[in-house]
């Protein structure tokens, strides 16, 4: 008889977990240790790899954190990190060395450029940022010593969608590592291992945590590779403290059911956003008109719960309208049960340049939303409040007219 595959929203659940029936915590146990004992000096030579050891090697509550990550993105492996940004440093550092070069998409966070154009070059390496859709340019900028593609998708905050069947198989053709930052759709929503991507980021203080209570990296993928970023992991020491990662355990439990109920919230709202006289433009993988749709409907189960949009106004107006809100708090962060307002410019993409912003779209008038798990009418009406303080108005087709 055939194994049995267990879905997501069980993974989430009891992933990671030793299921044989025993008597014991039904909670994973918080090791809240620096280091562990030992009875004599040849055991201390095997625990040295082992997560009974000392902290910054690995801890158990580390471990069954990781196995439940690996389990529900297909993956190998997993590793924790103390934050995302460390998870990206780290993963780079320890894939790269002097003279190597690193192709990365304009279109991404801007804690990772600013590393990506500021930082890599002081240690001799060389990056080539390509438009995020623009599949010719990426194959363009393929070097003999380039030994990463690095992506995200959807990119934050203008919800592109990349072809990860086809970024996947050009980097396999130039025999380089792909590395995805997956924040924005988690594996509840896409699961980049099965399309070929080799590692897979979160920044698990968003959906996998889903609280706002605790800072969080995470990259799972291929087994040789998480080996070799673990190694850079332990000497860096930039691991998860122990009560952090349980924490991030009783988050994962609830992923499946966030992630579903903020998938349908988000499409509601972008679609109510979408009709509204007061804004100019709506940013969503699953709303009709995205440029990436189609795509986005093949790769993933959900558009996700976030969204970006462009008030008809002036980067004042859109400051205004996230400080009219009640219901949304203004905060820099996403993927909690609670929903927030953010203006990009101001926050996620205040570190890259204006001529840069000016490259991916992100514009003064361009409002991100985290989408939570609250009533959907409820968010609605705090969204047309707000927009009330909005000056610009454009013109909307009459129903009877679309086509």
């Amino acid at each position: 008889m055939k194994e049995h595959r267990r879905q997501a929203e069980t993974e989430a659940v009891r992933g990671g977990m030793d299921l044989s029936k025993k008597n014991g915590p039904l909670s994973t146990p918080i090791y809240q240790t620096s280091t562990f004992e030992i009875t004599d000096m040849e055991e201390q030579v095997r625990a040295t790899s082992t997560d009974h050891f000392y902290t910054r090697y690995g801890n158990p509550t580390h471990t069954v954190a990781e196995n439940a990550i690996a389990e529900l993105e297909g993956a190998d492996a997993a590793l924790l990190f103390a934050s995302g940004m460390s998870a990206i440093t780290t993963t780079v550092l320890a894939l790269t060395k002097a003279g190597d070069h690193i192709v990365a998409q304009r279109d991404i966070y801007g804690g990772a450029t600013k590393f990506f154009t500021q930082w890599l070059p002081k240690f001799g390496m060389e990056v080539t940022l390509v438009d995020t859709t623009d599949y010719e340019q990426h194959a363009r900028a393929m070097r003999p010593t380039t030994k990463i593609l690095h992506l995200e998708s959807p990119t934050n905050p203008t919800l592109r969608v990349v072809d990860l069947k086809r970024v996947a198989a050009l980097a396999k053709e130039h025999g380089v590592a792909t590395l995805i930052d997956s924040t924005f759709s988690t594996p509840i929503n896409c699961r980049p291992a099965e399309f070929g991507i080799d590692l897979v980021m979160h920044s698990g203080t968003k959906y996998f945590g889903g609280h706002a209570d605790l800072i969080c990296g995470i990259v799972a993928g291929r087994k040789d590779l998480i080996d070799t970023i673990h190694s850079t992991r332990t000497t860096l020491g930039c691991n998860m403290d122990p009560h952090a990662a349980w924490l991030l355990l009783r988050g994962i439990k609830t992923l499946a059911v966030r992630v579903q109920r903020q998938n349908e919230n988000a499409l509601r709202v972008a679609q109510f956003l979408k009709s509204h006289p007061k804004v100019r433009s709506v940013s969503y993988p699953f709303l009709e008109g995205h440029p990436q749709r189609a795509l986005a409907m093949q790769q993933m189960h959900g558009g996700g719960g976030v969204l970006s949009f462009e008030v008809e106004g002036t980067g004042q107006d859109a400051c205004r309208f996230a400080e009219a809100l009640q219901l949304f708090t203004l905060a820099p962060s996403l993927g909690g049960v609670e929903s927030l307002v953010t203006i990009p410019v101001i926050t996620s993409h205040s570190m890259i340049s204006a001529e840069e912003r000016a490259k991916i779209g992100v514009t003064d008038q361009m409002v991100r939303l985290s989408i939570g798990i609250e009533n959907v009418q409820d968010l609605i009406a705090d969204l047309e409040s707000g927009l009330a303080v909005v000056k610009g108005q454009r013109q909307v087709e009459a129903l009877g007219s679309r086509r």
